[in-house]
């Protein structure tokens, strides 16, 4: 057996194809999406590598087109969890054991398959059932999730790199071990590469793993477990289960072997999952993990001296690309008074082009939101803020859901600023705007901080100097993800690691070495090369 040194290939992002007209990756997309059309697939669960099908089928409709069908999934229930956490268990040995560069060469292979065969299936399978246009699809589903294998790999490598100091008489080395159990990952419906990274990092660190993504993410969830068994993750090591929360919660909360979670979702599911994890934190073998992303009420902060036109696409992409339903989306800017009727101008001008449908037609800069729970939750604070004295829809606020959920860009201007759309999360294509006078703009910055209690991703814009190095240390916690002079969605793997405190979550940053971090557990062992023969020490001679 070699015992060489290898080091892995540099993790470099992913190039963001453009499905500009005429190009090969166009021509790619639309035949993917022809071809997933005019299919109706049948998904079953995958439990230790093979196929699990229940009869009890659920349609899977596109959100932008209600009527049509693209396939059916079998949903579970109690006995599959179980025997999802059976066949982890039973995979946990050899998969710890196996050496981490075969784990890696697994890892490296899943981004390859993405990048190369899978790339136009896997953004026409999130475009379809998800609602996403060709681009967001591209930077997701994509590139994201190739770059979250690729850096997962180099920061796994700089881990175990990382070891103690030896001096001549003793050798000290760090193990770092896979945690002692299983991984539940919990995934969410708005980003196929958060529900592919969720299982496939605690994987890549020698885990296992029980992977329930969202309903509304079965289909490009199923295309992404295909990927993850052709590029040779062993049967039992990811297993895939579609049931509804409150069942699988049944069994793995309960399960002494329950290990961790890895989590992104609702802020409320969050809280209640860590309450019943402390409920039952005595049948646990060892303390789990818990790491979530959850909500968000993203800002963006406007000085006078920010350039109107740059700060106007910014809440326009920010606040409506993938119709809101991103945890970073701009909910709320504010806005000072001076700058406010022209700015409100070229908003108007900007959203006033914005074309909406379905995401075939790649002219559409908007499309559906994803089901119609969403819908009637997000077009309920519409329709609060045209009878509220205290806020008044401006742009927008118009929707119809006969054919496919759809939600005019909306635009709600408020004179409180802790009006309910300043402060809940909304996850929809709604942004709040609240103008303040010039002079109060640190005033400003203190009730941004203490409006919501969520903590994520929010942006200020500003051409002075000092006003942006107030900003900065000001909002201090305001946002895990702070960005200067930029849209606060976006986040890029490597160069920007996601998360965010308060009420956002565990800011554990995905897509850095701090999250893989979570997944093990390290051993210290130090081998003394000259053990002592005497107990006594020099301090106990006498004079």
């Amino acid at each position: 057996m070699s015992h060489t040194s290898f080091y892995v290939p540099v993790a470099a992002n992913e190039p963001v194809k453009s499905y500009a007209p005429g190009t090969p990756e166009r021509h790619e997309l639309k035949a993917a999406l022809k071809e997933l059309r005019s299919m109706e697939m049948d998904i079953p669960m995958i439990i230790d590598g093979k196929e699990v099908r229940t009869g009890n089928k659920v349609a899977i409709h596109p959100p932008h087109d209600r009527q049509h069908v693209l396939g059916y999934f079998h949903k579970g229930d109690g006995s599959h969890v179980k025997m999802a956490i059976d066949a982890a268990l039973r995979a946990r040995k050899k998969w710890a054991e196996m050496g981490w560069r075969h784990r890696a060469g697994i890892f490296l292979r899943i981004a390859n398959l993405l990048s190369g065969p899978y790339r136009a299936k896997i953004n026409a399978a999130t475009m379809l059932a998800q609602s996403k246009n060709a681009f967001q699809a591209e930077i997701d589903s994509a590139c994201e999730l190739i770059d979250f294998c690729r850096f997962n790999v180099q920061y796994m490598a700089e881990i175990y790199s990382h070891q103690p100091m030896s001096t001549p008489d003793e050798w000290n080395r760090l193990e770092q071990r896979p945690l002692e159990g299983f991984i539940f990952a919990l995934t969410p419906f708005n980003f196929t590469s958060i529900a592919g990274n969720l299982p496939t990092s605690p994987a890549l660190m020698g885990n296992v793993v029980v992977w329930k993504p969202s309903n509304n993410q079965v289909y490009s969830a199923y295309w992404l477990m295909k990927i993850f068994q052709e590029a040779g993750v062993p049967d039992g090591v990811i297993n895939l289960v579609y049931v509804s929360g409150p069942v699988a919660g049944k069994e793995i909360f309960s399960h002494p072997d329950f290990a961790g979670i890895h989590y992104t979702g609702s802020t409320e599911v969050f809280q209640n999952i860590w309450k019943e994890i402390g409920n039952n934190i005595s049948r646990y073998k060892t303390y789990p993990r818990i790491v979530g992303e959850t909500g968000g009420k993203d800002f963006i902060m406007v000085h006078p001296s920010a350039n109107i036109r740059q700060t106007v696409v910014a809440m326009v992409r920010g606040a409506y690309e993938y119709q809101g339903q991103k945890c970073s989306a701009v909910s709320r800017t504010y806005i000072p008074e001076s700058l406010w009727p022209k700015l409100r101008k070229e908003l108007e001008n900007q959203i006033a082009s914005i074309k909406m449908g379905g995401p075939e037609d790649f002219t559409n800069f908007m499309n559906a939101v994803i089901d119609e729970a969403a819908f009637d939750k997000i077009t309920s604070y519409i329709e609060q803020a045209r009878k509220d004295k205290e806020a008044d829809v401006i742009i927008g606020g118009g929707y119809d859901k006969s054919k496919g959920f759809f939600i005019e860009p909306t635009v709600i201007l408020t004179t409180d600023p802790r009006y309910v759309t300043m402060r809940e999360e909304i996850f929809g294509p709604v942004l709040t705007v609240y103008i303040y006078p010039d002079s109060r703009f640190e005033e400003t910055l203190d009730l941004l901080d203490q409006t919501s209690p969520y903590g994520l991703t929010g942006a200020v814009f500003a051409t002075d100097r000092y006003a942006l190095e107030l900003a900065t240390k000001k909002l201090m916690h305001a946002a895990g993800n702070f960005y200067i002079n930029d849209k606060p969605t976006g986040a890029v793997v490597g160069r920007q690691p996601f998360g965010g405190s308060r009420q956002s979550g565990t800011n554990d940053k995905a897509g850095s070495m701090i999250n893989l971090m979570r997944w093990v557990t390290p051993r210290t062992i130090k081998e003394n090369f000259l053990p002592p023969e005497d107990y006594t020490y020099p301090f106990m001679r006498e004079e």
